[in-house]
């Protein structure tokens, strides 16, 4: 193998290294956002469930072991912030997926011509 092929085998194996790591990155990202859609939609639940209560209800809230009496609108509050907080990491996460996915299709461009480049490369007699 002479030297532009071995230069050239380096350059594929560097960015298919990139490739795959960007890959198992995505892969996490998804998780985190299937993680978080569960959590969303649980506390949307909570939220709906909260608004049927009437005033004189009670709510309590575990901390722990112990079950803690909790008035209504504080328990709102708290599911509200927790649904807010939860949409902002859902929307940095997908701004995350689709940057992620925007490396990931210049790192196939880039595998792609160096194939090429490599093939025409060994095909040289």
């Amino acid at each position: 193998m002479d030297k532009e092929t071995a230069v050239l085998q380096r350059k594929l194996d560097s960015e298919l290294k990139n490739f795959r790591d960007s890959q198992k990155e995505f892969s996490k990202l998804m998780q985190t956002q299937q993680q978080l859609d569960g959590q969303y939609l649980e506390n949307k639940s909570i939220l709906e469930e909260l608004q049927m209560l009437k005033p004189t209800n009670t709510v309590y809230k575990l901390y722990g072991p112990v079950l803690v009496k909790q008035e209504l609108e504080e328990s709102k509050q708290n599911v509200g912030k927790r649904i807010e907080y939860i949409t902002k990491e859902l929307k940095r996460c997908s701004e995350n997926i689709n940057q992620l996915e925007q490396k990931q299709d210049k790192y196939r461009a880039n595998l792609q011509k160096l194939q090429q480049q490599y093939h025409s490369q060994m095909a040289k007699p």
